[in-house]
Formats: C-alpha cells, sequence, structure tokens
C-alpha cells in the first residue's frame, strides 16, 4: 500500500529565499534564483507572448463588498460612522467604570 503523503501548510522559511533576493529596500539590488526559476523575473514582453496571459485586474473584485454605485451619500456615511464611534466609545466607558482603579 503507497503511503499517502499530507501537504503541509507554507510557512515563512518557504519564503527566505524570495526575502533575500527580493531586496525591499534597494530594487537595484534584485537578482534571480540561482538555484532554480522558482524566483525568475520576466520582462513584459516574455509575459505577453505567453498563451492566455491576462494581467487585467478586474477578476480580484471581492463580492462581499458593496456596490460602491449604489452607497448612501458621504454624509450618511460619516454619520453612520460617528454613531459607530460613540457607541463603542460608550462600551468602552462602562468597561471602565466596572475596572479597579489604580489611583495611587
Amino acid at each position: 500500500m503507497k503511503k499517502l503523503i499530507k501537504p503541509r501548510g507554507m510557512v515563512k522559511s518557504d519564503f527566505d529565499e524570495f526575502i533575500e533576493l527580493y531586496k525591499a529596500d534597494d530594487r537595484s539590488k534584485r537578482r534571480e534564483s540561482k538555484k532554480n526559476e522558482r524566483w525568475k523575473s520576466f520582462t513584459y514582453d516574455e509575459l505577453i507572448a505567453r498563451d492566455k496571459t491576462n494581467l487585467d485586474i478586474f477578476w480580484l473584485k471581492d463580492d462581499s463588498l458593496e456596490d460602491t454605485e449604489n452607497l448612501p451619500a458621504p454624509d450618511i456615511l460619516a454619520q453612520e460612522i460617528v454613531e459607530q464611534l460613540e457607541a463603542a466609545l460608550e462600551e468602552f466607558r462602562s468597561v471602565e467604570e466596572v475596572l479597579p482603579s489604580n489611583d495611587v
């Protein structure tokens, strides 16, 4: 019987080589991986030459977000935010009232 290998989740060490090569502080020092093509850079022309390449990001739309064209007016949104913040502040005040005082 063949033993099944359980896939593991990704861990930070999976990205160590990428982090080393990426050079977030100085892009001019970036380089490709010498060990493999895992972190290879591609030119725009190389990407476009691939079959079915699509660089449009419209498909990233989050359907859980409300339709922005049907949102209430900004002043109404602002008022709702203020009301929610005031309610949260009241909750914190009620918690503060029941906490023991640390006055010396």
